[in-house]
């Protein structure tokens, strides 16, 4: 299929801080066939907002609080004129099976749409080279593309973004890439999930002593966001820091993330034991009151 022929009914809204370093591939990847592009900045520095302007996209600015604020506040905010949103990270990209496949869907009439509200596409995590391909990395289920009048955010995700959509969903065959250029720099990575780790203790901790309901139930016969807030419950009934151990046990050996080389044990330790032990720590101390 020519690239240049498609032109899909979908605003594709990217998030960015400083990521002159990832946002060609990611716009590289969507410019020329969804009807609407959206960069939402939050104070770039470096070459970030020339990219956008080099790809024709709309630029907006908004101060950074979380990811779930950023997003709630480009869905309320951004002129918006298409009923679908295709909302990626600066490090995503969609590769060409992946367009084609949307390409397909959208051309195939209203019937192939009217029943769904939401499209989940699978992660095909990068890291460093390496494509993380075991462990539960992969095949990873992401909630991408939506229409945005049935999608909702959880402010009590602070860590990281999750959409949620009222209504059918869909999972969809091709990949989705997502690789982080800034992550090659081991340190980069390591300060960013310093932080996040705090994040994430403070997320539970709210989550542990809030009564609120959740947007979607829990339920491991579900979608993959359902399946994904089921085991998180499980997760949070498991004892503080033996729970990081456990964790790197089950994905490295149990679920093969050995044979993600060398490259797969540095990421799997780091990610399955470092940061969750990192989260045990600091969800102690809120415990507790030491924090």
């Amino acid at each position: 299929m020519d690239k240049k022929s498609i032109r899909l009914p979908i605003a594709a809204i990217v998030l960015t801080f400083n990521e002159e370093q990832n946002l060609d591939a990611c716009l590289s990847s969507v410019a020329s066939w969804v009807d609407e592009l959206y960069v939402l900045d939050s104070g770039s520095r470096d070459g970030t907002l020339a990219v956008a302007a080099r790809y024709g996209a709309h630029i907006f600015y908004h101060p950074f609080e979380a990811h779930t604020q950023q997003w709630m506040w480009a869905l309320e905010h951004l002129p918006l004129t298409n009923d679908w949103v295709l909302g990626l990270d600066a490090d995503q990209r969609i590769p060409a099976e992946l367009r084609d496949e949307l390409a397909a869907l959208f051309s195939s009439g209203d019937d192939a749409l009217r029943e769904v509200n939401g499209f989940f596409i699978k992660r095909r995590q990068i890291w460093r080279g390496r494509w993380i391909k075991h462990g539960t990395y992969y095949p990873k289920y992401l909630l991408k593309l939506f229409r945005k009048q049935c999608v909702h955010l959880n402010a009590q995700d602070l860590m990281d973004h999750h959409f949620y959509v009222t209504g059918g969903t869909r999972n969809l065959q091709h990949d989705l890439i997502e690789e982080n250029r800034k992550e090659n720099d081991i340190t980069f990575w390591s300060e960013k999930h310093l932080r996040y780790a705090r994040l994430l203790a403070q997320e539970e901790f709210l989550k542990r002593n809030s009564a609120q309901q959740g947007i979607v139930t829990a339920t491991f016969w579900g979608n993959p966001d359902q399946r994904v807030l089921w085991l998180k419950q499980r997760w949070y009934s498991l004892p503080l820091y033996v729970r990081p151990f456990l964790y790197f046990i089950y994905r490295y050996v149990f679920r093969l993330g050995i044979l993600d080389g060398k490259q797969g044990f540095v990421f799997h330790f780091l990610h399955a034991f470092w940061f969750r032990l990192l989260v045990d720590i600091h969800l102690d101390d809120l415990t507790h009151g030491r924090n």
